[in-house]
Order: structure tokens, then C-alpha cells, then sequence
């Protein structure tokens, strides 16, 4: 099973300026009509991970996130997973974050 991280854990990781590595891998569609972002997230494709993986640290956690927290961002994670990163989903996805009155820029 994949590892899944909450809205209340991430924002704890954030206020608490831990180096997190923040990721929006929404589909270039769906980031394109919805270009908002949550703070220090870094937009990538996931079509084009192989492109970017590797530039992915291993020595901090990353969270990844993508519309609802489905499929998009699963795949990404167990691909992360499986190359060392210590990796999660954001549960609920960029919807749930907005959903629950956090901050998207």
C-alpha cells in the first residue's frame, strides 16, 4: 500500500519548516486550467517522470499530490518509493487542501 499523508499532517510539516519537498503532479490539463498550487510546490508532469525522477531528493520527505489524491498521485509515489524517496500522497488531493481553507498561490 501506498503511504498516504492528511491535510492536518502536512500542514504541521510545513508550519513546522521541515524539509519537505512539495510536488503538483496533476495532468498538464488539469494544471492548466487550475494553475493555483499550494505553497512551495513545484509542478511536474507525470507523464514525463522518467525526465525528473532522479532529480528527486532521497534524503527528504516528499509529498506528492495531484487532483483528488487518486491514481495520478499513487503511481508517482510508488515510483518514488521504489527508487528510495521517502515519499506520500497527499490524501483528498489539491481538492481537499482548497476544501479545507488552506492557502493556494
Amino acid at each position: 500500500m501506498t503511504d498516504s499523508i492528511s491535510i492536518e499532517e502536512l500542514t504541521t510539516l510545513l508550519a513546522e519548516n521541515r524539509r519537505t519537498v512539495l510536488l503538483d503532479v496533476r495532468r498538464k490539463i488539469d494544471f492548466e486550467q487550475s494553475p493555483q498550487m499550494i505553497g512551495g510546490a513545484d509542478w511536474h508532469d507525470p507523464e514525463e517522470i522518467e525526465a525528473w525522477i532522479d532529480a528527486v531528493p532521497k534524503d527528504q520527505d516528499v509529498v506528492v499530490y495531484c487532483v483528488k489524491g487518486g491514481m495520478v498521485s499513487q503511481s508517482v509515489t510508488e515510483k518514488l518509493a521504489a527508487r528510495s524517496c521517502r515519499a506520500k500522497f497527499l490524501e483528498g488531493g489539491i481538492l481537499a487542501w482548497q476544501a479545507s481553507g488552506k492557502d493556494v498561490t
